[in-house]
């Protein structure tokens, strides 16, 4: 892609985001952290109305009258983003590829976070860590993930969800919030690491998926390429139950995905490539809210 070209995306992706992320997720941006830092501030007489569980017995006891603890929202939160760059993000049979989809939901998570402040960061990944940026903020910083987002050649096209999540355990030492962005087609198991970042971190899936990864369309021969391995195999979608089995398929995987997170305690979203994204993100923040 020619540079001009990538900063006319950059710019129409920018627009965009900012747009959605100052009038639609602000209201709702930080009910969707949840364990946002809470720093103790001071301790001042009860009053009316206070929450007995903050009652400091300590102060209390000394001074012979009730006192509560004060906490302030810690001002500053990081926002990691995790983002797929395998071959099966090149992938659209709709309106979008699922990759185009996974960028405009990252740029406008980014935007929302820069608005309140907060740093962030990405982890792209493939079957190994493809690239990393430190989490810092302002829209300079935003812009250039973007740009790498468009432009970004991964090295593998394959998928390794477990070394990407653990490499997050380790970078990031502070408490965060990540959202992972993929279409989870992974082939190795990635329970044990997911667990292992929720319980230090607070971990969200994003599932972007295209409706044909559901249901085969019944036209007879076709060509199907796996995007990650390169294997090449024809199959006859006129058998019903053929596509029978296709969609028990699909079912089956995302049945054992929404069990994984169930396990690690990881709140999840499914959007396909013709989904208003919009209205599913604003579903997600409503529940974690």
């Amino acid at each position: 892609m020619e540079t001009s070209e990538i900063l006319k995306k950059v710019r129409k992706i920018e627009i965009k985001a900012r747009g959605l992320s100052a009038n639609i997720f602000a209201g709702q941006y930080h009910s969707a952290f949840k364990g946002r830092g809470m720093a103790f501030s001071e301790v001042r007489e009860y009053q009316y109305g206070d929450d007995v569980r903050d009652i400091d017995w300590n102060v209390t006891a000394r001074f012979n009258k009730p006192y509560v603890k004060v906490f302030e929202e810690e001002r500053e939160l990081t926002v990691m983003l995790l983002i797929d760059v395998s071959g099966s993000l090149d992938f659209g049979t709709q309106k979008q590829l699922k990759r185009d989809v996974v960028t405009e939901i990252a740029a406008t998570l980014a935007f929302s976070a820069i608005q309140n402040n907060d740093k962030i960061g990405v982890i792209f990944f493939s079957d190994k860590i493809e690239k990393y940026i430190p989490p810092k903020k302002g829209r300079k910083h935003i812009l250039y993930i973007i740009r790498e987002m468009l432009d970004f050649h991964a090295e593998s096209r394959r998928t390794d969800l477990a070394q990407a999540v653990e490499f997050l355990t380790s970078v990031s030492k502070r408490k965060c919030t990540a959202f992972i962005l993929s279409d989870f087609y992974a082939r190795q198991d990635f329970l044990q690491q997911l667990t292992i970042a929720n319980r230090k971190h607070d971990v969200v899936a994003i599932q972007v998926y295209d409706r044909r990864a559901c249901e085969l369309p019944d036209v007879g021969l076709m060509k199907v390429v796996d995007a990650e391995t390169g294997y090449e195999q024809y199959v006859d979608t006129s058998s019903r139950k053929l596509r029978d089995t296709y969609h028990r398929y699909w079912l089956n995987r995302q049945a054992e995905l929404k069990e994984t997170f169930a396990k690690c305690n990881v709140d999840s979203v499914s959007i396909a490539t013709d989904d208003d994204y919009v209205k599913s993100m604003l579903g997600l923040f409503k529940q974690r809210g």
